[in-house]
């Protein structure tokens, strides 16, 4: 009988094998990007975007490192132990949450204490060059992020100027798998417009997706209509529209 189970188990494997099947499949379904060339933050649940979020990076490029790492610790209201302020202190540079990632530098490359993605008690510095390192978001993003993100899967860290659906395709996150929320809209959006076709052009565009149509929006169609070729007057229109849902 023992005999029979063996052989049994080492057929499955063969076949596994065989067919590319790989365990950490089902982990790249889960993942974190995070592009320092425009400072934002993406999640990837069930193989599809969930949010995007503005984050804070190194001041220099090589102070937040590229690569695939790992997120390995998950901690609340973490201390701040190089000034010996307690965790939860408005004092604590470190915010709400902590998610620790592997990279080089840390203790054995596995602890996950030195670089981590974070909250902080500066939100006047998301969205710029700031930290010693670390990713910062605000609080409550941080805190979002904390909640959903489960320890062990990828955390990708890129400069680039692609969106985050071809970094997802880069990396094999969801891939062949339509992003959350990238319906189609067919009314023509400008500055001012609200609602759920804004939010859908904002996931579009790799931005935060808050529903109102504002600067930032604005900045960002306007620098997809010149990479199009496209008349840059922020206008989304059909032929806007049509250059962003047929890539």
């Amino acid at each position: 009988m023992q005999m029979r189970k063996l052989v049994f188990a080492l057929g499955v494997l063969l076949l596994g094998l065989c067919l590319g099947v790989k365990p950490a499949e089902a982990a790249e379904k889960e993942a974190i990007i995070i592009n320092k060339s425009n400072n934002q933050l993406a999640f990837y649940e069930n193989g599809t975007l969930q949010k995007v979020f503005p984050v804070a990076t190194g001041r220099t490029r090589n102070m937040t490192p590229e690569g695939k790492f790992s997120l390995v610790n998950k901690v609340k209201n973490r201390p701040w132990y190089k000034e010996g302020i307690p965790g939860g202190d408005p004092r604590n540079p470190l915010g709400a949450r902590w998610l620790g990632i592997n990279v080089p530098g840390d203790w054995g490359h596995t602890s996950g204490n030195i670089y981590g993605v974070h909250g902080t008690n500066n939100p006047a510095s998301i969205g710029t060059y700031a930290s010693s390192g670390c990713i910062r978001m605000h609080n409550k993003d941080v805190v979002w992020l904390y909640d959903r993100a489960d320890k062990n899967i990828p955390v990708y860290i890129t400069s680039s100027s692609s969106s985050f659906s071809t970094l997802a395709q880069k990396y094999g996150v969801g891939a062949n798998k339509a992003v959350a929320g990238y319906q189609t809209f067919n009314e023509t959006l400008r500055y001012g417009s609200k609602g759920e076709s804004v939010a859908i052009l904002q996931r579009k565009l790799s931005i935060t997706a808050d529903g109102s149509f504002g600067p930032q929006t604005l900045r960002a169609v306007k620098k997809f209509q010149t990479s199009k070729g496209l008349v840059a007057d922020g206008i989304v229109g059909p032929k806007t529209r049509k250059a962003l849902f047929s890539e």
